[in-house]
C-alpha cells in the first residue's frame, strides 16, 4: 500500500498538467459532497450522511490498498448517493430546481402602514370569510399564499391584478364561469398579485385520495415545488382543505384557516423587515 502512494504522490507532483486535473477535481468533488450532505441534514437524514461517509472511507482505502482495484470506482460511490438522493427525495430536489427559478412576484410598499397588524388581520379576515362563502356555495377555488417566490412561469400563465385583499373581490374572481375561475390566485403579502393562473398537478397519485380531482391536484402540485401554501375549496362538495409541502389537510375549519394564514402573514411580515 505504501508503495502505491508513493507511486500516486510522485504521479502528481511530476506532471504539471495531472497536478491542476486532480487538483480541480478535488474542488469540485468538495463542493458536490458539502451540498450533499447538506442537503442531507437539512432534511433529517444523519444516518445517511454517516453511511456516505463510511462508504467513502472504505472505497478510499479500497482503492490504496489493492492492486487490482481501479480507482474509477470510488466514483461509484457519489454517483449511487445522487441516484438515491433523487429516489428517496424527489419534492425536495423539484422545489430547490424551481426556487432557482423564482422572481420576486411584489414588492411590498415600503411606508409605516404598509405591514402593520390591523392590515394583516384584516387580510385574514377576508380571506377566511370569502373562503367560507364559497363553501357554502360549492365554488371551487385556488388560494396559493406565497413567499415572493413563485417562478415567473406560473405567474404569467395568469392575469396580473395587484390589488388589496377583499372578500368580494376574491369570490368574484372565483364565481362560475367568470374568466379566471378555473385557475389559482396568488396572495403576496397582503395584497392579490395575479388570478387565473395555471399550476403544475402533483405526479404523487398514490398519496392523493380518488375523490379529489384536478383542482386538488395543482393545489398539492404547486407545494410540491415551491415552498408555498394552497387553500383549496371543492366545488363538488364545498370541503376546504390546506396543501403544504405536498401534504393536503382536508376539512379545515375557521382555526385551521386562522391558524394557517397568521403564520403565513407573520413570517412574510419578519421578511419583510429584513
Amino acid at each position: 500500500m505504501a508503495d502505491r502512494i508513493v507511486a500516486f504522490w510522485n504521479a502528481f507532483t511530476g506532471n504539471g498538467f495531472i497536478t491542476a486535473a486532480v487538483v480541480i477535481g478535488v474542488l469540485a468533488f468538495s463542493v458536490l459532497y458539502f451540498y450533499m450532505i447538506k442537503f442531507l441534514l437539512d432534511n433529517d437524514s444523519k444516518s445517511i450522511v454517516v453511511i456516505f461517509i463510511v462508504s467513502m472511507v472504505v472505497f478510499g482505502w479500497l482503492v490504496v490498498s489493492v492492486d487490482q482495484m481501479n480507482s474509477a470506482i470510488f466514483l461509484l460511490v457519489p454517483a449511487m448517493f445522487l441516484v438515491a438522493i433523487f429516489m428517496l427525495y424527489p419534492v425536495e430536489v423539484k422545489r430547490i430546481i424551481w426556487n432557482r427559478k423564482a422572481v420576486k412576484v411584489a414588492e411590498l410598499k415600503r411606508t409605516n402602514t404598509a405591514y402593520d397588524k390591523e392590515k394583516v388581520e384584516q387580510s385574514i379576515d377576508e380571506i377566511i370569510r370569502a373562503v367560507q362563502n364559497m363553501s357554502k356555495n360549492d365554488v371551487g377555488a385556488i388560494i396559493v399564499l406565497t413567499a415572493s417566490n413563485l417562478p415567473s412561469q406560473i405567474l404569467d400563465s395568469g392575469t396580473k391584478i395587484d390589488s388589496d385583499i377583499s372578500s368580494e373581490l376574491i369570490e368574484s374572481i372565483f364565481f362560475p364561469k367568470t374568466p379566471l375561475h378555473d385557475g389559482a390566485m396568488v396572495i403576496s403579502g397582503t395584497r392579490i398579485v395575479a388570478a387565473g393562473c395555471f399550476l403544475p398537478l402533483s405526479q404523487k397519485m398514490d398519496n392523493i385520495p380518488k375523490d379529489l380531482g384536478t383542482r386538488h391536484r395543482a393545489g398539492i402540485g404547486v407545494t410540491e415545488t415551491v415552498d408555498v401554501t394552497s387553500i383549496i375549496v371543492s366545488e363538488e362538495t364545498g370541503i376546504i382543505s390546506i396543501a403544504k409541502g405536498g401534504k393536503i389537510t382536508r376539512y379545515a375549519d375557521t382555526d385551521a384557516l386562522k391558524k394557517t394564514l397568521t403564520k403565513y402573514f407573520w413570517q412574510e411580515f419578519e421578511e419583510y423587515k429584513k
